[in-house]
């Protein structure tokens, strides 16, 4: 076992003994891709909410909040494009009866050139010392340039396929590129097809198309559907945002990574209206001001980074995730999009309903255009636990070194802040006072 799976392993291990997270319904086996808090658990992810709701809402006088319903009139997936374009491109091995999603195969496949660069630069620092010009040597060593054209090409490549869902083109791509069973290495796939990830239902007794009823798989339409009431209420002058923490549900067939990736989450939005032609300025500016925070709370500058997407969504003209290094490597943390005005527009045309502002500066109406800020608040809770969980050497009553797993969590999310204990557990007149002292 590698040493970072040895870590994940300890860490989901440590979230079970300590009562953090436990498998959702384990008397009965379990239930995939699903998870419950415990105890410890439940503080800890209170304690990110607040953090986050105090900084994004809290802290901004023209950023206010809601909590919309889970259930919507299904017309609203409609006019986002969930219910045509919700999809994962999925694949499967014949031989391993395995299921994955097309495109983060190639993206494994990008990920180790990325190591390949990453090995030879870190080679040349050891080999030069403070000499090393690192930008130097990513343009004119051999290898790296080889490798760096073969990640571009293969990064275009995947983009262009999933930009024009052409999903024989990514598979075209997997066999090129020999990419194998994660598991057990064989070639032997299907074709790859579409997968709708909404979770639907049944309104009341009705039958049929016109009762079903979406989970939402996201908490963004909420808010845009809710936009003139809250300007309206709250009086808000662009630019202005509007906040949400809540559920969100998707039905992953590929859930893996422990609470990464489940079918059942939390999401922590942000839709900040601005002016048209202002949505870039903003975008950037949010960017940085998200990035700040994850700083904020103590989490290495080293173990974030920027990723520009190369494949955009439908709806947005510029996006970007900051990553966190979990111990199975570089994934998504956040996401910062800028959406245009597609979701305003396309409920408006939709519904019938005017979603515009009047702006008394210019005297005029316009729909706003949207800079979105999305964190996971489960994918919060893993960084967190990935980034605070540590294996320490101590000395022991006899003098000698011994290891212990700490985690040191910043105060600002600690479930317990301080404890109050008593030196001698049989004394009462010590129990007591520090019982009252606990709780005073």
């Amino acid at each position: 076992m590698s040493q970072q799976a040895d870590l994940f392993k300890k860490l989901t291990a440590h979230c079970k003994e300590y009562g953090f997270i436990y498998q959702s319904s384990e008397i009965y086996d379990g239930l995939s891709a699903v998870y419950d808090y415990g105890p410890n658990g439940v503080e800890l992810k209170n304690n990110i909410k607040e953090y986050w709701w105090r900084s994004m809402v809290q802290m901004h006088e023209n950023i206010t909040g809601i909590d919309a319903a889970i259930f919507m009139h299904p017309k609203t997936w409609k006019a986002s494009g969930h219910v045509d374009a919700f999809n994962d491109p999925l694949i499967d091995n014949k031989d391993s009866k395995k299921r994955y999603r097309a495109d983060q195969l190639v993206e494994g496949y990008l990920d180790k050139i990325e190591d390949k660069i990453n090995k030879e630069v870190e080679k040349a620092q050891k080999r030069f010392g403070d000499s090393f010009d690192e930008a130097m040597f990513r343009q004119t060593n051999e290898r790296v340039v080889k490798y760096t054209t073969e990640y571009e090409e293969v990064s275009k490549r995947l983009a262009t396929a999933m930009s024009a869902n052409d999903m024989a083109g990514l598979k075209n791509l997997i066999d090129e590129l020999e990419i194998g069973d994660p598991e057990g290495g064989s070639r032997n796939w299907t074709e790859v097809r579409q997968f709708n990830l909404m979770f639907n239902t049944q309104l009341g007794n009705i039958a049929g198309e016109e009762g079903k009823l979406y989970l939402r798989p996201e908490t963004a339409q909420g808010i845009f559907v809710n936009f003139l009431n809250v300007q309206k209420t709250t009086r808000q002058k662009v630019p202005f945002g509007i906040a949400q923490i809540g559920k969100a549900f998707r039905n992953e067939i590929v859930a893996r990574q422990f609470i990464f990736r489940m079918r059942e989450f939390e999401q922590m939005e942000m839709q900040f209206f601005v002016k048209p032609g202002t949505e870039i300025e903003w975008y950037n500016r949010w960017k940085e001001t998200r990035m700040k925070w994850h700083l904020a709370i103590g989490t290495p500058a080293e173990k974030l980074r920027f990723k520009d997407h190369d494949n955009l969504a439908h709806y947005a003209n510029a996006a970007v995730d900051i990553q966190f290094e979990f111990p199975f490597g570089f994934k998504e943390l956040e996401g910062i999009h800028s959406r245009t005005d597609f979701d305003l527009s396309s409920h408006q045309e939709l519904s019938g309903k005017k979603l515009q502002y009047f702006d008394p500066e210019l005297n005029e109406n316009y729909v706003p255009y949207v800079v979105e800020t999305s964190i996971g608040c489960d994918r919060m809770f893993l960084a967190m636990i990935s980034n605070n969980l540590i294996e320490e050497t101590v000395p022991d009553a006899q003098g000698e070194d011994s290891s212990r797993t700490v985690l040191k969590l910043h105060p600002a999310l600690a479930p317990v802040k301080c404890a109050v204990l008593p030196l001698l557990k049989n004394k009462e007149e010590l129990t007591s006072k520090a019982g009252k002292l606990s709780i005073s």
